[in-house]
């Protein structure tokens, strides 16, 4: 199937399978347009798309929850899939199957184009013009610290030398119409590069990147290996290269296909005070941290310019659809590489993030001769927590293949029922996590370390478990067919 190679080619897929409301009155960035958003995710209803924004030039535009749950009947991952070259009708398993098969493949480095063939550059602004305040940057929460310029683009960022361009996400709050501050974390990618930068006593050219091919922002949220350029991951999983240009202000190559592109400098110094805002696991804290500054030097943007939103809260938005899913890609290549039988990983999306099912297949015993539950258990531990994203993971189930875990009901009968209230469980004491996990104590959170717990849940060997009392396990062939038949009439 074509996938769409822009952010309006992706919104005109989505109206295609009914999926897209187009709201023609006029809205507020200010918290209205957020507003909305969060409203049509906790309904699964179809993502709103604001045509008329107040405040800002006609044809200014908001796009909410791109890449939420769908609300086309039959297709939950439909926006996911769409994003990522896959049909909307792709099951999850496919989703996670798609993204590690491609983490295997070749990447396609991006092709560079001139300026007159991107997009991005249709309207350009440099100094005092370049500001903020022109563009429905929207407020997103009542709370926040301010309204927040990147809740769904990528930060592209370049080592001093030149040998690894990485492009991620994270959360970046206007400060003005010059200045954002936003979470730049250890040990994450952009923490990674930033630190070579103020390590040489220099402020990091960077570009902030909204709209473009819609795989841009859901891989910036995959955890690829350090040192992988995303974009040659994306080309890899498009199969064919994304075009690029260079940027304003830098050697830095952007999508070409861009909506809007910020340009400008991240701070060596942590000095802008960022924060609070509305989280994923679905609480809005009341905290701040010091974080660098990006001031903003160049605007460059399409006519008629969408600006995507993300509402984030309670699930499911797209922080649970692209980190679970991400997450749950890069355990399987680590658990593989591992040497473990692993049939999948999945981040259960209802649970903000905060839990993950590994499922294996019923013939583990002979593929790990010798090798216990527990001591299986421990290996993914081992594995999960030595990896840069393992502090993400505080609770990791270990089940069998037996359900499919992107069902959400299944994965909660199977937790229910296979995970000891009190035994089974393998901790890992004193282990770095994540501060916005909130499972944990405050004291917990400020230390950034706590103890992540691997759950073995796993049946007994095939031939000693119990028959599943369902539909497919409990009556025999003849009889089902007789039902079938009369259902698939």
């Amino acid at each position: 199937m074509h996938h769409p190679s822009d952010l309006r080619e992706h919104i005109a897929a989505l109206e295609g399978i009914g999926d897209l409301d187009r709201i023609e009155r006029e809205v507020d960035w200010n918290l209205e347009a957020a507003a909305h958003t969060r409203y049509s995710v906790e309904r699964r209803l179809p993502a709103p798309l604001f045509q008329k924004v107040s405040g800002v030039e006609e044809g200014f535009r908001l796009l909410g929850s791109p890449a939420a749950l769908s609300a086309a009947p039959d297709k939950p991952f439909a926006r996911v899939a769409l994003s990522i070259g896959l049909p909307p009708e792709a099951t999850g398993r496919e989703v996670v199957d798609h993204l590690v098969d491609t983490w295997s493949r070749p990447g396609i480095p991006p092709k560079t184009v001139g300026r007159e063939e991107a997009e991005a550059k249709q309207n350009v602004l440099l100094g005092d013009d370049a500001d903020l305040t022109r563009f429905p940057v929207p407020f997103v929460h009542h709370g926040d610290g301010n309204r927040y310029a990147n809740t769904y683009g990528v930060i592209i960022a370049q080592t001093p030398d030149g040998s690894w361009t990485n492009w991620s996400i994270a959360r970046i709050m206007m400060v003005d119409g010059k200045h954002m501050t936003g979470l730049v974390m250890h040990p994450q990618h952009i923490a990674q590069v930033w630190q070579q930068w103020v390590d040489l006593g220099k402020p990091m050219p960077y570009a902030l990147v909204q709209g473009g091919d819609p795989a841009i922002p859901f891989i910036g949220g995959v955890p690829l290996p350090d040192n992988v350029n995303e974009a040659d991951y994306i080309g890899a999983l498009i199969d064919e290269p994304l075009k690029v240009v260079k940027a304003e202000l830098s050697d830095l190559l952007v999508p070409a296909s861009a909506e809007i592109v910020i340009e400008g400098h991240l701070s060596i110094e942590r000095s802008g005070v960022e924060g609070p805002f509305g989280e994923y696991a679905g609480y809005i804290p009341t905290e701040t941290s010091l974080q660098p500054v990006y001031s903003v030097e160049a605007i460059t943007y399409r006519d008629d310019p969408i600006w995507p939103l993300v509402a984030e809260g309670t699930p499911v938005d797209e922080c649970h659809t692209s980190q679970t899913i991400g997450m749950a890609v890069g355990s399987v290549a680590a658990l593989r590489a591992a040497g473990l039988p692993v049939t999948t990983v999945w981040g259960s999306m209802y649970s903000a993030g905060h839990w993950y099912a590994v499922t294996v297949p019923s013939d583990w015993r002979d593929q790990l001769p010798g090798t216990t539950p527990e001591e299986f258990a421990r290996r993914v531990g081992e594995t999960l927590y030595s990896t840069k994203f393992g502090h993400c993971l505080p609770q990791v189930f270990l089940l069998d293949d037996d359900i499919d875990p992107a069902d959400e009901h299944a994965l909660l009968w199977a937790l229910a029922t296979r995970v000891h209230p009190v035994d089974r469980k393998v901790h890992f004491e004193d282990g770095p996590i994540l501060p916005l996990l909130a499972c944990y104590t405050e004291e917990e959170r400020h230390a950034a370390h706590a103890t992540k717990v691997v759950h073995e849940a796993l049946l007994p060997a095939p031939g000693e478990r119990q028959v599943t009392s369902n539909f497919e396990h409990a009556y025999p062939a003849e009889v089902r067919a007789k039902v079938l038949a009369r259902h698939q009439r």
